[in-house]
């Protein structure tokens, strides 16, 4: 099967509901999106909000107070939302690689893999019904003679030690207490838990779950969304291999190697390219999950305005499904710089985008337009 590669990212537009936007829930949002980052909460509940047709203000925090939504570490080690139902897939996957238990994690961090089945153990124990802060988990830990040492690590806000807990389905985040996270069990807090499968049983859900928002994609696409790329080739090649004809490959302007849902294949040909405009906020996960490398999506010399140090993901232009610019909210303003090189972008369009970032935030600004 052959496409262009404007034909993709139209299609990927509607897939994740950026064209049209839809009048589903944010439940439904985060399970075709197949999750989406929450490092920073409020990026997440504008990439929400920016697929509706009418954004409804606080349906993220219902949605995790309801526990249809689960915020914990997941994909690439960062928080994200993800849906309470499908949850325990992803989590198989990303502790599949193990990868506290690879040396250069032992070094870097000064944990080892007995320590880590000891921590797992006790967290089992002190989170079992029980919702905790970051400082009363650290102190039931500590109080585990074998365990005291660890404290420090704990207290990292990169949650390194957390990160292997989350995966392997022994902790997530709970209802927060004011500006301050806690943390809890999934056995105890997630509707039906069931545990974590197994990564050969869960593959196929996730694996499907990440073609349909963001295919056509090759296998070291979605491991680079996954874990960048800490899956073993050859584990990776099992997966895929084991979905059979409920994948198809497609070639994108004359490259293999990529795949998508069979049952999307006749609907991706069909595709026409997209004229469409859309602001997108920050940590999207239109950049994240083909990701920034991707020079057809991002031109390779605008990289870095778009992945900025200390992780940071900027909000974007983006035009004929392409990355055209970035932008900012200021205090009086919608400020774009839209990239010299793409070409020109309406204005009628970045005006309709900017009303609508009024609808999702509840504050009208002025767009104010330069290129770079």
């Amino acid at each position: 099967m052959k496409v262009t590669h404007a034909q993709v990212v139209a299609w990927r537009l509607r897939q994740q509901s950026l064209v049209p936007r839809t009048d589903t829930t944010v439940e439904e949002l985060v399970a075709r999106l197949a999750g989406v980052q929450a490092q920073v909460g409020s990026a997440a509940e504008l990439a929400l909000a920016v697929r509706q047709k009418t954004p409804r203000g606080g349906a993220v925090p219902s949605a995790l107070a309801a526990r249809s939504l689960v915020r914990t570490w997941a994909m690439r080690g960062t928080l994200h939302l993800l849906p309470a139902e499908g949850m325990a897939a992803y989590l198989a996957l990303l502790g599949a690689a193990r990868t506290w238990e690879k040396p250069v994690w032992q070094r870097a961090f000064g944990v080892d893999p007995g320590q880590m089945a000891a921590l797992g153990e006790a967290v089992d124990d002190i989170l079992d019904g029980q919702v905790l802060s970051r400082q009363e988990l650290i102190e039931a830990v500590s109080a585990h003679a074998s365990l005291e040492g660890l404290g420090e690590q704990l207290s990292s806000g990169w949650g390194t030690l957390l990160k292997p807990l989350a995966w392997t389905g022994r902790l997530c985040q709970g209802p927060p207490r004011g500006q301050h996270v806690t943390f809890t069990s999934p056995r105890s807090w997630v509707p039906g838990w069931r545990g974590v499968p197994d990564p050969e049983e869960a593959a196929p859900a996730v694996i499907s779950a990440y073609l349909g928002a963001h295919g056509p994609a090759t296998p070291a696409a979605f491991d680079a969304w996954l874990l960048r790329g800490a899956t073993r080739k050859a584990v990776l090649r099992g997966w895929f291999a084991a979905l059979g004809d409920r994948l198809t490959e497609v070639e994108v302007d004359g490259v293999g190697g990529a795949f998508v849902r069979s049952e999307d294949a006749a609907a991706l040909a069909r595709t026409e390219p997209s004229r469409e405009v859309r602001l997108l906020g920050g940590f999207d996960q239109y950049v994240l999950g083909p990701g920034t490398a991707d020079t057809r999506l991002i031109a390779a010399g605008r990289r870095t305005a778009v992945s900025r140090t200390g992780g940071w993901i900027s909000p974007v232009v983006v035009h004929e499904g392409r990355v055209a610019g970035v932008w900012e909210f200021t205090e009086e303003s919608v400020a774009v710089t839209l990239f010299a090189e793409h070409g020109e972008v309406p204005r009628a369009g970045l005006e309709a985008e900017a009303g609508h970032l009024a609808r999702c935030t509840g504050r009208e600004r002025a767009l104010v337009m330069r290129t770079a």
